[in-house]
């Protein structure tokens, strides 16, 4: 469980919806990153986007930690089945993991157990106040082997090599770096390491979210193919989102 303090500012800063919401949160101007040419290209904003292209899709805003309550909204584990997830992912004592894009630890504290003992679930996270609210969770009772990583855009402060297993779930397409992050993220798995995306469905229309916040199965592995990553295997066990297995080669 969350403390009552992380609890009171989840309840105060916003409301679930059956799209996340978006508020751009600008990058300290030290992280801030020049995009190479050859890799993204600009188009006019969209009201979901950034109006900034990579392979044929315009990236969208990042859901700001202001919407941090629909992260924990009680309806979350009906809608996306986390538990189902978790028995994909095939989780073991020991493991290193990173939580992509942790947020507010919803998914971290929910695997430390399962890598306990003697693992570690790396929880990364872009904005600072959702790193404050992962060191307050991290502090819990039974949650020690939570570690809160501040990421910069285009970094998630991994060290190479060393993490088994890394995922990103509804993270990845709102990335304002994607190729970067990729390339850093397979640095840091061990070899033959996996790499995890969960993404809302964009082939069915009928998933409930914001199109600029959903990915075909096609799209994702387009993207993961510019890196030295093999798929290994898509899962349709849940009921909105895919979830795309890649392994480091």
């Amino acid at each position: 469980m969350l403390s009552l303090a992380v609890l009171g500012l989840l309840l105060t800063t916003g409301a679930a919806c059956s799209a996340p919401p978006s508020s751009v949160a600008a990058a300290p101007a030290a992280e801030q990153v020049s995009a190479d040419a050859s890799v993204y290209t600009t188009v006019r904003r969209s009201a979901d986007g950034i109006g900034k292209v990579y392979q044929g899709r315009e990236i969208s805003a990042v859901m700001g930690w202001q919407g941090a309550a629909w992260l924990e909204r009680e309806e979350r584990e009906r809608e996306e089945r986390g538990s189902v997830l978790l028995e994909e992912l095939g989780l073991q004592p020991g493991m290193a993991v990173a939580d992509v894009g942790a947020g507010t630890g919803y998914y971290a504290r929910r695997m430390a157990p399962l890598v306990a003992p003697g693992g570690k679930v790396y929880a990364v996270d872009v904005q600072p106040q959702m790193v404050a609210m992962l060191r307050e969770l991290a502090a819990q009772p039974g949650l020690a082997g939570i570690v809160p990583v501040q990421a910069q855009v285009a970094d998630p402060k991994l060290a190479p090599e060393s993490v088994d297993l890394a995922l990103m779930v509804d993270v990845y397409h709102e990335l304002e770096y994607p190729h970067e992050v990729l390339q850093a993220l397979v640095r840091a798995l061990k070899p033959g390491g996996r790499l995890v995306f969960v993404e809302y469905r964009a082939e069915d229309e009928t998933v409930p979210i914001k199109p600029l916040h959903k990915m075909s199965e096609a799209q994702i592995r387009k993207e993961a193919a510019l890196h030295p990553l093999v798929w290994e295997r898509t899962a349709a066990s849940l009921p909105w989102q895919h979830v795309v297995v890649f392994r480091k080669r």
